[in-house]
């Protein structure tokens, strides 16, 4: 955890404590509902607290600078290639250009 990371909890406790003594003041000398709605606001920095302070994966080095992997690159230049026609992308597969060998549809008779 850096110290933004724990500036940003410190925050978020004292927030919280903030909300907790106003819900009891407002539960003592005011409203009910008031003292509802901020007890349920007090409850919205301990969630981010808990958000805050979990673990989360670093990045590989290639996430980290946007670089693709070779296998991905080769994987969609193969599929970009088995293409037909922009009909076909357009369409869903349903029509071809009349240029395209593939424009023929099959017959479904054995």
């Amino acid at each position: 955890m850096n110290h933004l990371q724990r500036l940003l909890c410190t925050l978020y406790v004292a927030t919280s404590a903030g909300l907790t003594w106003t819900t009891v003041l407002e539960y003592r000398h005011g409203p009910l509902w008031a003292a509802c709605l901020f007890g349920a606001a007090s409850l919205v920095p301990v969630i981010a607290l808990a958000r805050e302070s979990e673990p989360r994966p670093r990045p590989a080095v290639g996430e980290l600078w946007g670089v693709e992997c070779a296998a991905e690159e080769d994987v969609v230049r193969i599929e970009l290639d088995a293409a037909c026609c922009e009909r076909w992308w357009t369409s869903c597969g349903t029509d071809h250009d009349s240029s395209c060998p593939h424009r023929i549809p099959r017959s479904s008779a054995a």
